[in-house]
């Protein structure tokens, strides 16, 4: 379990973890049994595998989103 301020520290030390994995296109906090996880977006399938489940004892979740491009 986790509140958004231990949320939050997790979130900043997986981000800083994966910052330079290629196919990770977002970190973000989001509600989850009534408290908060990270989420990570990735681009494949495949580039689950280079992202850890929990950080810090918060739960990390995973979804595959394809490619983000900005857009004009």
């Amino acid at each position: 379990m986790a509140d958004l301020q231990r949320a939050r520290r997790a979130k900043s030390r997986l981000r800083a973890h994966l910052q330079d994995q290629a196919g990770v296109c977002g970190v973000g906090l989001v509600p989850h049994d009534g408290d908060w996880c990270v989420r990570v977006n990735v681009v494949r399938e495949a580039d689950r595998e280079a992202v850890p489940r929990e950080i810090a004892g918060v739960t990390v979740e995973v979804r595959v989103v394809g490619a983000v491009n900005p857009q004009h």
